[in-house]
C-alpha cells in the first residue's frame, strides 16, 4: 500500500464491536472511524472522502442493506457487509445491492484487516493506474479497460467494481471452466471462506441479468455443473 494513510468508515451500531475492529486497522496503519446510526453513517459515506465502508445490516434509522443501495448508486469505492445474520438470502440480497464482500459474525479481526487492506490496495491500484486506452472485444461486448467502461451492442452498461473486474477476467481468459474458488481468489485476490463462494455466484449472476437487459441474443457465462463457470468467446 501507499505511505498515504487509508481512512475507513465503519457503520456499527454495537460499540464493542465497533472499537474493537477500530483498534486493529488502526493497528495496521489504517485510520478508522466509526458512524453508530444508519443515516448518519450514510450521510458521511455519501459527503466524505473514504476508501472503503464497512457496514452491519440492523442499525438504527437504516438498515446496511439500503445503506449498500444508496451508496453504490452514488460511489464505486469498496464497500463490505459485516453482519451476524448468516442465511444465503441476506448474503445474496447484499451482494445483489452492490456490496464487494460479505463477512458473518464471528469473524477473527486480522481476517477483517487483511480483506479491507486487499480491496483497498487493488482499488488504489485501479484508480491510480497510468490510463493506456486499451480496448478489448468479445463478440458483442466491448470493454474499455482504462476508462473502466462497458458497451453491449454499442450501449454503455454500468458495472460496479467487482461485477467489471469478474467480466474483464471472464473475457481475458475465455474457453477454459474456473472454479469459484479460484475465481474468488483471482478477482478478489485474497483466500476465501466457505461464504465466499456466493460473492462469487451473485456477481455472475448480477453479470449475467446485465448482458440480458443489454439484449445480448446468447449469454456467453456457462455454468459448468460440478465444476464452475466457463465463458465462451
Amino acid at each position: 500500500m501507499s505511505n498515504e494513510v487509508s481512512r475507513v468508515l465503519l457503520i456499527e451500531d454495537d460499540a464493542s464491536i465497533a472499537e474493537l475492529q477500530k483498534d486493529y486497522l488502526e493497528i495496521n496503519q489504517i485510520k478508522a472511524e466509526i458512524s453508530r446510526d444508519g443515516l448518519v453513517g450514510l450521510n458521511r459515506a455519501l459527503n466524505e472522502s473514504f476508501d472503503l465502508i464497512v457496514v452491519d445490516i440492523m442499525l438504527p434509522s437504516m438498515d446496511g442493506f439500503e445503506i449498500c443501495r444508496r451508496i453504490r448508486e452514488k460511489k464505486n469505492i469498496p464497500l463490505m457487509i459485516v453482519s451476524a445474520k448468516k442465511e444465503d438470502i441476506d448474503k445474496v440480497r447484499g451482494l445483489g445491492l452492490g456490496a464487494d464482500d460479505y463477512m458473518t459474525k464471528p469473524f477473527s479481526p486480522s481476517e477483517l484487516v487483511a480483506r479491507v487492506q486487499a480491496h483497498i490496495k487493488r482499488y488504489q491500484s485501479l484508480t491510480k493506474a497510468e490510463p493506456v486506452n486499451e480496448i478489448i472485444e468479445s463478440g458483442q461486448i466491448r470493454i474499455d479497460k482504462s476508462a473502466r467502461r462497458v458497451f453491449v451492442l454499442g450501449e454503455e452498461i454500468i458495472f460496479p467494481t467487482k461485477e467489471f473486474d469478474l467480466l474483464l477476467f471472464f473475457i481475458e481468459h475465455p474457453n477454459r471452466v474456473w472454479m469459484k474458488e479460484q475465481l474468488f481468489r483471482q478477482v478478489w485476490e485474497m483466500d476465501e471462506l466457505d461464504s465466499d463462494i456466493y460473492t462469487v455466484v451473485v456477481h455472475v449472476g448480477r453479470i449475467r441479468e446485465k448482458l440480458k437487459k443489454g439484449k445480448l441474443s446468447e449469454i456467453p457465462i456457462e455454468t459448468i455443473w460440478g465444476s464452475g463457470y466457463r465463458f465462451n468467446s
